[in-house]
């Protein structure tokens, strides 16, 4: 069972947490099923949850796991709880899991990077002790998202086989957590927030599943009432609303209630959540934030670390957001996937407007995709979308993301574009009628009404892309004088771009162009003078070059360096123990660019009037 409400300790809401030391066992022949696993491991070993599993170990065929695998602890329930709703929480599972309590399926999700719940009301022993079971499954296909295949070798052995250059982290990579709410309980609820004068009208929707009525109070930093509602739906007036801004951030509080009218308006349920008051909107080639015309500055990025692979870690988060203040920037895109809501929720406190990604990556049937795709000669063989089951199955997945995406992430003020695929195939005819569903299924789900867009690769750059008419932002990823015209060459691959960029503007004279990814793999320490690929030198000489190309045209409203940090990646001859396009090193420390980056972007506004 999806559930978009971020669990809350309320009057009437309880949590608690499952996280730590639990059993897990690999499954390479998939007899866990037949052999009555989801009773108990026969022979497992312990491992942190949450935590990707695959840098836990010293053996590289453990590292590499690929195919089912199993996961259990124990779990006691109170019994005062018994009257209520009892489910565990699960933030992901990647990339599919089905949850046993006490031997018993009470819940299946595939999708790993969005929460669900697992109800065990009608499973668990009350007062006493429970086995929770989840059997997992990381292996890669056409169907899924992300997207890439899966091998067998000669022993029998699954690898993975992405057709994306991130590693395939798996497991339960975010925290796990028993959620209980009462029987009759707020289900979900948004606002849309419009400016009248000083004040502020926030339009609100509560969804509850009985039939008492709804009382909403809003509160501002201070805890002062600022409005207040009765009714499932309605418009609260909040007088001399301080807006949401970049790097400025401020957010109301939203409790949300059902209540007794016959019981002295006893509370049934309360929910809140923390909410910034803003309107994002696209206008010709301006991105606006409140009315304002915005310069976004920024990255792509990764959940990763060292170790944790991409297990939630908030001292990483922590950091990373330090480093994105210190540097200057003002925004960053949760690539290639959606990130924990704990990010989401540090963005709305600081003030960093968010490219929000569903997991559409690997649309392209490459396995060295970060070539193929900047390669424009290989879009006739790349036939991604011509394949029947990314037109039946893949759909299904890709139009579910990006339901569980934004029924989680809609009330974020954070959040301001969609991206709805990273690097597809968009120059295949058969891309259009795909893409025409997914985009029509997040302008009906989003209540804001938020801009849509989604990164355009090189081999379907400006004239080959079908698809650039859907979107409300142009978004491009580029890596001239990297993979196309790198060395002696970087500055006719800037005189290239720029004469691709003019086309772009021709094709689509009145929607704004966001760069989401330019850069080079730099080592940190290698200096040449002359500066040469791979050298800090030359991520330096690379960045600005294209920071010219920006300057130039008025209609480019953000630059989106990649990455904020060296990542881990797929092994090859083309990466040194991961992708080196990162600002920062894995561990967090500053390359020269990052410097060169600080001095451009804290001379920049946030606002350009």
């Amino acid at each position: 069972m999806f559930d978009s409400l971020y669990p809350r300790l309320t009057a009437t809401r309880r949590i608690q947490n499952m996280c730590g030391t639990w059993r897990f066992q690999f499954d390479p022949r998939s007899e866990g099923v037949y052999e009555g696993w989801e009773h108990g491991l026969p022979d497992p070993i312990d491992v942190p949850v949450p935590s990707s599993f695959a840098d836990l170990f010293t053996d590289k065929a453990s590292r590499e796991y690929t195919g089912d695998f199993w996961y259990e602890t124990d779990l006691f329930v109170p019994g005062e709880w018994r009257d209520a709703n009892v489910g565990i929480r699960f933030d992901a599972a990647t990339h599919r899991a089905t949850v046993y309590v006490n031997g018993v399926e009470v819940a299946r999700h595939e999708g790993g990077f969005t929460p669900f719940v697992a109800p065990i009301n009608d499973v668990v022993n009350w007062n006493g002790v429970n086995t929770v079971v989840v059997k997992m499954n990381n292996e890669l296909g056409l169907d899924t998202l992300p997207a890439g295949e899966t091998k067998i070798l000669s022993d029998g052995t699954k690898v993975c086989a992405p057709y994306f250059d991130f590693y395939n982290y798996s497991g339960l990579q975010r925290p796990v957590r028993l959620v209980v709410s009462p029987r009759e309980r707020i289900e979900d609820f948004a606002v849309v927030s419009r400016f009248d004068g000083d004040d502020a009208l926030v339009d609100y929707t509560v969804d509850t599943n009985g039939d008492h009525d709804v009382e909403i109070v809003v509160t501002d930093e201070d805890g002062m009432d600022v409005a207040r509602g009765r009714g499932k739906a309605g418009t609260l007036r909040i007088e001399n609303v301080i807006p949401w801004q970049l790097r400025n951030a401020y957010l109301y509080t939203f409790t949300v209630r059902i209540v007794d009218d016959a019981d002295d308006d006893r509370v049934i349920d309360e929910y809140y959540d923390e909410i910034g008051i803003r309107t994002i909107a696209v206008d010709g080639t301006r991105l606006l934030l409140n009315g304002r015309p915005i310069y976004l500055k920024g990255f792509g990025r990764h959940e990763d670390s060292d170790i944790h692979g991409r297990g939630f870690d908030p001292v990483m988060n922590k950091r990373d957001f330090e480093n994105l203040k210190w540097i200057g920037a003002n925004s960053f895109r949760t690539s290639h996937y959606p990130y924990a809501e704990e990010q989401l929720y540090e963005a709305d406190r600081e003030g960093f407007l968010v490219i929000d990604e569903v997991a559409a990556v690997g649309m392209m049937k490459s396995l060295v995709n970060f070539l193929d795709a900047t390669d424009a000669s290989k879009t006739k063989e790349v036939t991604f979308f011509d394949e029947p089951v990314v037109q039946t199955d893949t759909l299904a997945a890709h139009l579910q993301a990006v339901r569980e995406l934004i029924d989680r992430d809609k009330r974020h003020a954070c959040v301001g574009i969609w991206s709805l695929f990273n690097e597809p195939d968009s120059a295949s005819d058969a891309a259009v009628p795909y893409f025409r569903k997914v985009f029509d299924l997040a302008l009906d789900l989003d209540p804001q009404k938020r801009p849509r867009s989604y990164t355009n690769v090189t081999a379907c750059g400006a004239g080959k892309d079908k698809c650039h008419d859907l979107c409300d932002v142009i978004m491009l990823n580029r890596y001239n004088g990297w993979y196309v015209e790198g060395g002696v060459l970087i500055h006719e691959a800037a005189r290239h771009q720029r004469e691709e960029l003019e086309l772009w503007h021709e094709l689509e004279p009145n929607k704004p162009f966001l760069f989401t990814e330019y850069g080079g793999d730099t080592m940190a320490g290698v200096h040449k003078l002359p500066s040469v690929m791979w050298s800090e030198e030359y991520q330096v000489e690379n960045l600005t070059e294209m920071a010219t190309l920006f300057d130039a045209f008025d209609w480019i409203v953000g630059e989106q360096a990649w990455n904020l940090n060296d990542f881990q990646t797929t092994e090859g001859i083309m990466r040194v123990n991961g992708n080196k396009k990162g600002l920062f090193t894995r561990d967090r420390q500053p390359k020269m660019a990052a410097y060169y980056l600080r001095d451009r972007w804290t001379a920049m506004p946030d606002y350009l009037e």
